[in-house]
């Protein structure tokens, strides 16, 4: 194998890839990126087991082959380097790269390429389901960090996804909160599907299509373990998470007694003020709304008290339509939810201190975002 690349081009593929390589291992080619020319291309590859990543980058090759070579070395190593063309040529007697560039030559030991795991591709299976890369970045962004993040049980570390006619739908939960976010597709699933994808993974997706104004095409190998994510010059491939997830539908409220239309960075700079102190006090911050009247418009009161700290009380105006509330929420879910709205102004909706808030995006229909209360005495 002999190539030559640009030295930002290789640096960007070492750093999209590096994600899914394995901090520790049995398997010495774990810790390893697999390097190989691929149709004109130089494929970089990556995985855990659990997790795959494959980008491919620019280059101009000489000569075939293919071969894996330490991921920290060669990351630290390329990122060291000037930012000019990389030259890249393997001695298949001792699976050694030479990494020349201008004025500097390196040589890394590697490890035969036939020891590292094949990784599935699209190749010419047609996609289940095709995504907008930015409409599906938001959505992963949306309901990722909603996931549980201890693997107790293990589906609610993953991601619910849902394919129907030509909605695609995400949800996650982690028993103290619930996000869900429908996708409208272009163009509708032949069958119906239903997979828990782990949430690390999806992270991982979403910063990898950043920025990207391509499609992002799904499909699922043919034993249903993996599933696969494609877009022009990177695959994510995950396992999916055995398992039968808890019916969400009974968890989201149905109906309320009060709905509260707030500016949403409002709202989130009071609940900020509002954590300096609930973070010394169990991490309670209390929701006190109370209706408009001929004197003034609704106003929400935001407080949070900490004995040894101290207190504070915020007061954020807005819509109210129906009865007053009051409700005690972690700060922390909470301002997870606020952040995870879009728009300009959030709706909020409550029933009694008992009952889960809901957090709406105003004027755009898809997304909903479910806090159970906490008890207070």
């Amino acid at each position: 194998m002999k190539l030559t690349c640009l030295q930002e081009n290789l640096k960007r593929g070492l750093s999209i890839v590096g994600h899914a390589v394995a901090s520790k291992s049995t398997l010495p080619v774990l810790s390893n990126i697999l390097l190989a020319t691929d149709n004109g291309r130089l494929k970089l590859a990556a995985t855990n087991l659990e997790l795959g990543i494959t980008c491919w980058i620019g280059s101009k090759i000489d000569r075939e082959g293919a071969v894996t070579i330490p991921a920290k070395l060669m990351t630290d190593l390329v990122g060291s380097l000037p930012n000019d063309r990389i030259v890249l040529e393997l001695d298949t007697t001792s699976q050694s790269v030479k990494v020349t560039c201008t004025r500097y030559e390196n040589n890394i030991n590697g490890i035969d390429a036939e020891e590292f795991p094949a990784l599935p591709t699209l190749d010419e299976r047609e996609p289940i389901a095709v995504f907008a890369c930015a409409i599906l970045r938001e959505a992963i962004d949306q309901i990722a960090f909603a996931a549980a993040t201890d693997d107790s049980r293990p589906v609610l570390t993953g991601v619910l996804v849902r394919l129907r006619d030509n909605q695609c739908t995400l949800a996650s939960a982690d028993g103290f909160r619930l996000a869900q976010r429908s996708i409208q597709l272009t163009t509708p699933v032949k069958d119906a599907v239903e997979i828990i994808i782990p949430a690390r993974a999806l992270t991982e997706l979403s910063r990898i299509i950043a920025g990207s104004e391509g499609h992002v095409a799904m499909t699922i190998t043919p034993g249903g373990g993996q599933v696969l994510f494609h877009t022009e010059d990177i695959d994510l491939v995950t396992r999916v998470i055995d398992g039968k997830y808890p019916d969400i539908e009974r968890v989201i409220p149905h109906d309320s007694s009060t709905r509260t239309v707030v500016d949403t960075a409002e709202l989130a700079k009071a609940v900020k003020i509002a954590s300096l102190f609930a973070s010394a006090s169990a991490s309670i911050v209390r929701l006190n709304i109370e209706p408009g009247s001929d004197n003034g418009p609704g106003r929400i009161h935001i407080a949070a008290n900490a004995a040894e700290v101290g207190n504070n009380m915020s007061i954020v105006d807005g819509t109210i339509s129906g009865e007053g509330n009051k409700i005690a929420l972690n700060v922390k879910y909470l301002q997870d939810a606020i952040n995870a709205i879009k728009t300009a102004q959030v709706s909020i909706e409550t029933k009694t201190e008992q009952n889960p808030a809901v957090f709406r995006p105003v004027g755009v229909d898809g997304y909903i975002h479910i806090v159970m209360p906490m008890m207070v005495r």
